[in-house]
């Protein structure tokens, strides 16, 4: 048996499908299975994967990236599953990286890899998912130079664009929440395994690079926004006891605020608030992490990283900013 089972998810990338498999063709370890979901596109995807004899999953319409991704996740059968989207080319290294830094410790739940733009790889995509207490996911280290990236560390999530997960910790923790439909999502299941007493790593010898927003088109759309916005509400009410709820009120108030107003600088304030309302109506809908007093030493690491993660952001921020100003990095 294979170690990994590399799954796929994909909506009308086609035009991704050929760069993405040649990546993965040309990995020094081949201890992988490939398995492509295809979430009902109409641009010749299904043809193409049938064509070319690879094993996907056929969805007849697009039930979003979570519910993809767990269709992949259900159908394999090895140890780890890497989830790998369309819009990416691997390094030759990647795989064998990525399996290697799991099998360290069975309290690894997930590792992420170093993402690094497609198209200007002197900079940082993605070095592991973070949250703040402001309710703010990031992405550590987006638009920073990737040789600041060179030690592996914890990270709050793996970024699901590329990492590699431990299969038989989503029969514990259950399985990405299609609810979210996509957006923070990994966050979420990354969150979960963290009160469950895992671990997720970022592991920079593990390299990939990434389009962005390849699914989407754009880095802020309405659509992304609003979902975004919401997903960001059931985070907090799934993943925090009525307690810590109380506690971080008014971090995560201030939060909203300032997101609002950035987003409505940008044309989506509207989009913004018809997500966090639609969040807010429908969270009770969500299944919330039951609270266990035995974990209690997880809730208040996960309270100290989110107190941590707001550091970090203003850090990272005023950082890239004296970069944009000093002309080191690009403006937007």
């Amino acid at each position: 048996m294979k170690k990994a089972t590399i799954v796929i998810p994909n909506y009308n990338g086609l035009k991704f499908m050929e760069p993405c498999m040649a990546a993965l063709a040309a990995q020094t370890c081949q201890d992988f299975e490939i398995l492509v979901v295809d979430n009902g596109s109409t641009d010749g995807s299904a043809e193409w994967l049938q064509e070319h004899g690879i094993p996907s999953i056929l969805m007849f319409h697009n039930m979003g990236f979570s519910a993809a991704v767990n269709a992949g996740i259900r159908a394999a059968k090895t140890p780890y599953v890497i989830l790998l989207n369309n819009d990416t080319e691997a390094e030759p290294g990647y795989v064998g990286a990525l399996i290697h830094a799991i099998e360290a410790s069975p309290r690894i739940f997930s590792v992420s890899p170093k993402m690094i733009q497609l198209h200007q790889r002197e900079l940082m995509d993605d070095a592991g998912d973070m949250y703040s207490i402001f309710g703010w996911a990031y992405q550590r280290g987006v638009g920073q130079e990737t040789w600041r990236y060179d030690r592996p560390c914890h990270v709050f999530s793996a970024c699901a664009g590329a990492a590699i997960y431990r299969r038989a910790v989503f029969d514990e923790i259950g399985l990405f929440d299609e609810m979210h439909f996509a957006y923070l999502e990994d966050i979420d299941v990354g969150w979960r395994a963290k009160l469950a007493g895992y671990v997720n790593l970022y592991c920079p010898r593990a390299v990939v690079y990434h389009v962005g927003s390849g699914t989407s088109g754009s880095r802020y759309n309405e659509f992304k926004v609003r979902l975004a916005a919401r997903n960001n509400v059931y985070l907090n009410y799934k993943n925090m006891p009525p307690v810590q709820l109380a506690v971080n009120a008014v971090p995560i108030g201030a939060g909203i605020l300032v997101k609002y107003f950035f987003f409505r600088k940008r044309g989506f304030g509207k989009a913004y608030w018809q997500g966090v309302w639609e969040g807010i109506r429908t969270a009770r809908r969500t299944k919330r992490v039951p609270y266990r007093r035995e974990r209690l030493p997880e809730y208040l690491a996960v309270e100290w990283e989110l107190i941590w993660g707001a550091v970090l952001y203003c850090l990272e921020f005023s950082r890239r900013q004296a970069g944009k100003r000093a002309g080191r990095l690009p403006r937007e």
